[in-house]
């Protein structure tokens, strides 16, 4: 039995039975909202009248959730073929999952490019992984070299780099440290400052886990694109909650990145070579 558009609107849009392996939602309409998109992916295209009796609930509801997936871009629509003679009036839609609905799902991207670059290491020796960890950084930032380059200051080709790689979707940003924090001046003889660009998510950070030269390539590469030495003092791929580089004020000075902690010990902690990276107390997070 169809449950009326009057129950849907009473919150009785759930369906009759669960498909397996549906993630939890907070609510009862994000559960139905997930059951419409699995339906697609499994047996798409379909119309709003077919997935409303593969349901069991009321076309009026699957169409509300139908228009959001359209809106948040999850799916899109096209012409149902015709069978028989041409009638009047528009021809059915047929809806279906874009890429973004399928990433519901999940996908096993990781897997295989850990797959990949695991058997690349083993046919062709590490030499190749890092050239090949080089060459995706270069392809990654080369676009927006001129960009980053502009301006002159290390600090000033951080912001720039922050808005490229927001750009390529890693959500970067960037905060001054020590004197610069309170003070545009120069700083004085012994005061830590500079700043830190902060890379709060990473597209391959479950690869870059088992292979760390994809995060050595881009260390080495930040530091030619600031004209500057810098240390990555955090990475996702090692259980931070961002990556965090420090990038010095004045180029060519070696990182000293500002001490988040009070103990002697982290405090004390000497700057590692370009390509390495340190551990801070805070796990990387921004302050």
């Amino acid at each position: 039995m169809k449950k009326t558009a009057a129950g849907d609107q009473a919150g009785g849009d759930l369906p009759r039975a669960q498909h397996p392996h549906v993630p939890s939602q907070v609510s009862a309409e994000g559960k139905t909202r997930q059951e419409v998109a699995r339906l697609l992916l499994e047996q798409g295209p379909m119309t709003a009248v077919v997935v409303a009796e593969q349901l069991g609930i009321s076309p009026t509801a699957v169409r509300r959730h139908l228009d959001a997936l359209l809106a948040d871009g999850e799916a899109e629509t096209r012409d149902a073929p015709r069978r028989g003679p041409r009638g009047r009036g528009r021809p059915a839609k047929l809806f279906l999952l874009t890429e973004p609905g399928r990433a519901r799902f999940g996908h096993a991207y990781d897997d295989l490019a850990v797959s990949a670059i695991r058997f690349l290491a083993e046919h062709a020796g590490e030499d190749a992984v890092r050239a090949f960890a080089e060459q995706r950084i270069e392809k990654l930032v080369g676009p927006h070299r001129s960009a980053i380059t502009g301006p002159g200051d290390p600090a000033s080709r951080a912001e720039a780099l922050a808005t490229a790689l927001s750009r390529e979707g890693y959500a970067a940003s960037t905060r001054q440290i020590g004197a610069l924090q309170a003070s545009k001046e120069a700083p004085g003889p012994g005061q830590n400052t500079g700043a830190q660009l902060c890379q709060h998510h990473c597209p391959v950070a479950h690869v870059a886990a088992e292979f760390p030269q994809l995060c050595e390539a881009e260390t080495e590469a930040f530091a030619k694109l600031l004209g500057t030495h810098v240390q990555r003092l955090a990475t996702i791929a090692r259980g931070d909650s961002a990556c965090t580089t420090h990038v010095p004020v004045t180029a060519g000075q070696p990182a000293h990145p500002e001490p988040v902690s009070t103990e002697p010990s982290r405090a004390a902690a000497k700057p590692l070579s370009p390509g390495r990276t340190a551990r801070i107390p805070n796990g990387g997070k921004p302050a």
